[in-house]
């Protein structure tokens, strides 16, 4: 099953730095590319105001709840906006 996860910038966040820049950034970055050599994030990136949405395969939000709160930025960084339930009915992954 698909969700929709959005995330947004948390207390240690620091808006006025690159990403690469901030804190615990190889760590993170580390661990997101193992989600997505694992399968778990199918995209994923930036949106405005702060925010990151990734479309990520799971079955149940607990399930990724658990996956996020090992990110190293979880919390501190990071922090979970929403799960959202996600119904493919378009994919044109397999063209």
């Amino acid at each position: 099953m698909f969700h929709v996860v959005l995330r947004q910038a948390g207390p240690e966040f620091d808006q006025s730095l690159p990403l690469e820049k901030q804190t615990l950034w190889r760590e993170h970055a580390a661990y997101m590319d193992s989600l997505v050599e694992s399968g778990r994030i199918v995209l994923g990136g930036p949106i405005p105001n702060g925010r990151v949405a990734h479309a990520m395969e799971a079955g149940s939000e607990d399930e990724i709840e658990e996956i996020w709160a090992l990110d190293p930025w979880a919390y501190s960084h990071l922090t979970l906006e929403s799960i959202e339930p996600w119904e493919i009915r378009l994919d044109g992954r397999d063209r």
